[in-house]
């Protein structure tokens, strides 16, 4: 059935969610499905803004003709090539074959990848500051590449202040009944998983990320609609700054979070035990994960969230339990900064995770390596107790 909903001045979301989906990118778990956003702007002329997934397609394209009815799609503008966007651009061209496509130079190199089959379509390519006029509406465009790919671009219309952000400013999960953030509590239903989308989804990407964020401090926003989640209309500043504060890579909160790796149990319990006084000593509230139980996007949100990250790890094979080290990897690749860590290694006869994580994330920009750091041998006792606190008070006082 036709479900397109209403935004603005002749302004319209066409999207759907896939609640069935289990991975976003076959990697990240969902808990409730994601969104695939599309917009149209019905004026003289009519803008179709990105399509949609493949497994919405049936969904997105009864909206497009619902809404469209008999009038004709004048502009097809392709703010993002990823595939869960641009899938449905040939069949929206079969729809409508007058239809130009607009995009900048790199959106055509990775249009003709995809779709060597539309070479001929008519194209405009723009360039940053453009503008488009549809009648009513003038939109201008904002290139933001590698954010997260490098032909994404923003699409803003200067008659209704809504920024058409692209990958920007999205979040896992499915839309319900309302299309707009302020019709959820956006912190309780959304905020983790923009917080998981962003870290694992665009992090790596600060330095461009700040780049588009001061071309937008410039444009007077009333709309964002990204290409995942919901719209804001309202308390846009609010969700901004959390943007602003994820590309620096500032911790939101002076909280503790502690991961730690167990083959047996003994390095839980280390764990487990360091938590209950780095609570007691530092008055902050502590997370603590099972690095092999936690999915390692989760790992990564929380990391990007908190400012200290307390690591318990065993020696594997000589070197730094697996999980463990594939979580150290992925801060790595994502560019992970401006953090404190403290390292906690665990071997019975020749413990050697420690230094190799020191190797790791001593890569990293800007973090503080708290000393000591604790090593157990097989298990902690009550003779280690000394130990444990200067540890514990270590990273309190970092």
């Amino acid at each position: 059935m036709v479900n397109y909903k209403h935004i603005t001045d002749e302004t319209y979301w066409i999207g759907g969610s896939d609640r069935r989906l289990s991975r976003f990118e076959n990697i990240f778990p969902l808990r409730d499905g994601v969104s695939y956003n599309s917009y149209v702007i019905m004026d003289e002329k009519i803008a179709l803004f990105d399509t949609a997934d493949i497994s919405i397609s049936d969904q997105f394209l009864e909206n497009l003709k619902g809404l469209l009815g008999d009038k004709k799609l004048d502009y097809l503008i392709i703010n993002h090539m990823e595939p869960d966007h641009c899938s449905q651009i040939a069949n929206v061209v079969a729809l409508y074959p007058d239809v130009t496509l607009v995009g900048n130079a790199k959106t055509f190199t990775f249009l003709s990848q995809f779709f060597p089959e539309l070479n001929d379509q008519t194209k405009q390519t723009i360039a940053e500051g453009e503008e488009l006029s549809l009648g009513k509406h003038t939109l201008t465009f904002v290139m933001a590449p590698m954010v997260h790919w490098p032909e994404a671009m923003f699409t803003y219309d200067k008659t209704t202040g809504a920024l058409f952000s692209a990958d920007a400013f999205g979040t896992f999960g499915a839309i319900d009944a309302g299309i707009f953030a302020d019709e959820y509590d956006f912190e309780k239903r959304f905020l983790d998983e923009a917080r998981r989308y962003y870290a694992n989804i665009v992090g790596k990407y600060g330095m461009q990320v700040q780049a588009v964020l001061k071309k937008a401090a410039g444009i007077d926003i009333k709309y964002i609609c990204p290409l995942h989640g919901p719209i804001w209309r309202e308390n846009i500043a609010w969700f901004i700054d959390k943007y602003q504060k994820w590309s620096t890579y500032e911790p939101e909160d002076d909280e503790i979070v502690v991961i730690y790796g167990s083959l047996y149990g003994h390095t839980e319990s280390a764990a487990q035990k360091a938590a209950e006084l780095l609570r007691e000593k530092s008055g902050k509230a502590v997370r603590i994960y099972d690095v092999s139980q936690t999915h390692q996007s989760e790992l990564i949100a929380e990391i990007w969230r908190c400012k200290k990250i307390v690591l318990f790890c065993p020696t594997y094979n000589n070197g730094i339990y697996i999980p463990m080290e594939n979580l150290i990897s992925d801060m790595v690749a994502l560019t992970v900064q401006n953090r404190v860590f403290a390292l906690a290694q665990n071997g019975s006869w020749a413990p050697a995770s420690g230094k190799l994580m020191t190797e790791k994330l001593s890569t990293l920009k800007n973090v503080n390596i708290v000393e000591p750091m604790l090593t157990i041998k097989s298990a902690l006792h009550e003779t280690d107790e000394a130990e444990l606190n200067a540890f514990v008070n270590a990273v309190v006082e970092a």
